[in-house]
């Protein structure tokens, strides 16, 4: 594996763990004294207890965009051919994301994936989409893979592992598992 691609593992993992940190909902106590006893009122989220002064401010809202993978995968003597397009429903645009690919069957070690592309375990696949607009495509990867032996059927978990760390209220269409049997067939996502 190259330097590059080691490093660029690197930083997809660690903004991943940054990202699914920052969204833990960790819960803070209220300061004492500060009136949120029964008969104080109504204490709103973020905004402090009635009448304290210096009331938290609401935390930064995500940017929100609709994440959707679509492709195919073929099956057939050992060959595994996969390609995934990435496309942003909006409203918000994201200058990258990353999609994950975890096979079901172990695949033989030392392939070459596409640049844009790193692995991620001996049976995942990690890869960058490139921006995308509101409303945008990015170009699809295509990934040529071999199997180790020859299985009758493969599946396919295909999932957003990254994705700038914008809010998706639509997660469903960018999680997909692919039955491929070994037909030579594409099956479409």
């Amino acid at each position: 594996m190259s330097v590059m691609r080691r490093s660029l593992l690197v930083v997809v993992s660690a903004v991943t763990a940054v990202v699914m940190g920052a969204g833990s909902g960790t819960a803070v106590a209220p300061a004492p004294g500060t009136g949120t006893g029964a008969g104080t009122g109504t204490r709103t989220a973020g905004t402090g207890a009635p009448g304290t002064a210096g009331a938290a401010a609401p935390a930064p809202i995500a940017p929100e965009a609709d994440l959707a993978h679509h492709g195919q995968v073929v099956l057939g003597d050992g060959q595994l051919h996969v390609w995934v397009g990435s496309e942003n429903h909006g409203p918000s645009g994201l200058p990258d994301a990353t999609v994950r690919l975890d096979f079901s069957v172990p695949l033989a070690p030392g392939q070459e994936v596409p640049p844009v592309c790193l692995w991620g375990g001996d049976r995942t696949v990690l890869c960058r989409t490139g921006e995308l607009r509101a409303g945008g495509r990015a170009r699809g990867v295509a990934l040529g893979l071999r199997t180790l032996g020859t299985p009758a059927e493969v599946v396919v978990d295909v999932d957003t592992a990254w994705n700038g760390g914008a809010s998706d209220r639509n997660p469903e269409n960018n999680r997909h598992r692919v039955l491929a049997p070994a037909t030579g067939d594409p099956y479409v996502f």
